[in-house]
């Protein structure tokens, strides 16, 4: 069993891990094509130990094309998914533009690998946004041991989930504060070095912002639309990894051993959880790893049956192109099996 592969956005941040994650796992590939922009044709990018030119989107027939593997923004998701899809090749979709789309399936395979079965509506599974992705990982066995009812989220998220802009303005802000140079901030609406921003997207009328709009919508779809989700984003000047403190309030008793059991036992998770200096995980160390991290584990004595948890994860491995390459791998195991 061999597919063919497109990688359309190959040259951004999740492009790149997403040819790197493609060969690391070693999918099943018959041939592997990197797509980019116009002004990226051309440009080189490392799939294994091969280097790949990349070709123009505009000019690319995906007739027989098996998967597309889509990061590079919501506008060319726009323009571009549902084209892409009536080929007959099958979009992965990494923007937000399909998420909320009642034909098209939002995916963490470690949650809802059921829902699958709705990607032949329009041929487009779409990934969640990073901070849903690893909550829903950390979530989903304790929702299926004693049903979570609510959930406090407070995230703590690195700017490269902005993009490559955004990391090049932590990067010479923080130069400019040690060399006494202005800031300018350009990406961020304020400075960004040594500082946090509590604002992630833009502001929507009940005072979220779509950030934290999208963490509770996409839970609803990905996992139960009867947990209540509040949630709080924060950009933080750290170049890669998503933190998120989470509470979680349950409708039957919990029990703390068997939580950590549940989380120790449960797919995509790693408990690293000792009660000492240093005894947990940071973005550090996340960085590069496939698994969600789990620490910080104890019980919310303010609540019946409550729990608070420290969570971190590579936001541009399970936050996009692991997750991505997760659901290329559920697709072909139960549908697009070959010959």
């Amino acid at each position: 069993m061999s597919y063919k592969i497109a990688v359309v956005g190959a040259t951004g941040n999740v492009g790149r891990e997403m040819l790197n994650i493609l060969a690391e796992r070693q999918f099943p590939a018959s041939e592997v094509v990197a797509l980019a922009s116009r002004r990226s044709l051309g440009q080189e990018v490392t799939y294994g130990e091969k280097t790949l030119k990349t070709k123009c989107l505009d000019d690319y027939d995906f007739t027989g094309t098996d998967i597309a593997l889509m990061s590079a923004g919501g506008s060319i998701s726009k323009a571009w998914g549902e084209k892409i899809g009536a080929t007959g090749c099958v979009v992965i979709d990494n923007s937000s533009h399909f998420r909320m789309d009642p034909d098209v399936p939002l995916i963490v395979p470690e949650v809802n690998p059921d829902a699958l079965a709705g990607y032949t509506k329009k041929n487009i599974i779409a990934n969640p946004n990073c901070s849903t992705a690893q909550m829903m990982v950390a979530l989903k066995p304790l929702h299926d041991y004693a049903t979570i009812k609510r959930v406090v989220v407070s995230t703590y998220q690195s700017v490269s989930g902005s993009g490559k802009a955004a990391m090049e303005e932590l990067w010479s802000q923080t130069r400019a504060i040690f060399v006494n140079d202005p800031i300018e901030p350009t990406v961020y609406p304020k400075q960004i070095a040594f500082n946090v921003i509590p604002q992630i997207d833009v502001f929507m009328d009940s005072g979220d912002t779509k950030e934290e709009w999208k963490m509770v919508a996409e839970t609803g779809k990905i996992l139960d639309p009867d947990i209540r989700v509040t949630a709080t984003c924060v950009r933080v000047p750290v170049f890669l990894g998503h933190s998120e403190s989470i509470n979680i309030e349950f409708e039957k008793p919990i029990d703390e051993t068997r939580i950590y059991e549940i989380l120790r036992e449960a797919p995509g998770l790693m408990v690293v959880d000792k009660r000492e200096d240093g005894g947990y995980v940071t973005p550090v160390e996340c960085a590069g790893e496939f698994a969600t991290y789990i620490s910080r584990m104890r019980r919310d004595v303010t609540v019946e049956n409550g729990i608070n948890l420290w969570c971190v994860s590579d936001n541009l491995l399970k936050g996009a192109a692991l997750n991505a390459v997760q659901i290329a791998e559920s697709l072909c195991n139960r549908y697009l099996k070959k010959g």
